[in-house]
């Protein structure tokens, strides 16, 4: 019966698993490299499982499930929030077209090299800030650019620079509250708002830099790096962990990891 099934397969039917394909592809590259990942892997397999025990005809949990998989829409706003508002501005942008001009469907052709960080010039602006007890809060994008934080700052679309970096966060500078975002090799955004994480595990000595900090790299795969003002150290934050008293090093050996 099953093997029946499979050779009555009609092209139409092909045709709506390869667009189902398609638009599971393109939803998973929206959320990629933030925390709603999970989330969304967390929903594919809640619905899998119900398809499973419909077909073996568990009606208890196939009750229990459907009742789940009835309100997950409205679970799916309130959770994406946020990607869902990115991807309608995207759509309504006359430039969209122009942006996407190197993608067919899901496979995308880089046809640039990639932009490395400029690790030396980071590290050393971070060195001489922490020197001079400068405080900083500097979030570096990866997979996700943090398109939504760069909007509430002010753009600054300048290339890597110790310099800049040193005058935005400079006491006196009217930039220097906030955190700075860098993107690819540019400094995209200062005074940029952050999410402050409520984890209790963060030491109470730690201000707002911090929990904003490991705010940001929960909910994205960003790296923070925090100078504090008070201790004049170095820390860094990456996946919602604070690695603490880093030594120029310490921080250009992980930066390095990640970006080469």
């Amino acid at each position: 019966m099953f093997l029946a099934g499979i050779f009555t397969l009609r092209i139409v039917d092909v045709i709506d698993i390869i667009l189902f394909a398609i638009i599971m592809y393109e939803i998973y590259n929206l959320v990629k490299g933030t925390a709603a990942i999970r989330i969304f892997i967390g929903i594919i397999a809640v619905y899998v499982i119900w398809k499973v025990v419909q077909a073996l005809q568990m009606q208890l949990l196939t009750e229990i499930l459907g009742q789940f998989i009835s309100v997950g829409v409205i679970a799916l706003i309130v959770v994406f929030q946020p990607e869902i508002r990115q991807v309608l501005l995207m759509v309504g942008d006359s430039r969209i077209i122009k942006s996407q001009r190197k993608r067919f469907f899901f496979w995308r052709v880089k046809l640039d090299n990639p932009v490395n960080l400029n690790i030396d010039k980071v590290v050393k602006a971070c060195q001489k800030m922490a020197d001079a007890k400068t405080g900083a809060l500097i979030v570096i994008a990866q997979e996700n650019e943090l398109a939504q934080y760069i909007e509430t700052g002010q753009a600054v679309e300048a290339k890597i620079s110790g310099v800049i970096l040193e005058t935005i966060f400079f006491k006196n500078s009217p930039l220097h509250d906030g955190a700075v975002i860098i993107v690819g090799d540019q400094i995209k955004a200062a005074r940029c708002i952050l999410p402050v994480s409520n984890k209790p595990t963060i030491p109470p000595y730690y201000g707002l830099r911090h929990r904003a900090a490991v705010g940001i790299t929960e909910k994205s795969d960003a790296i923070a790096i925090i100078v504090s003002e008070e201790r004049g150290d170095i820390a860094y934050c990456f996946d919602g962990k604070l690695y603490e008293d880093a030594s120029p090093s310490d921080l250009s050996n992980f930066l390095e990891n990640q970006f080469k």
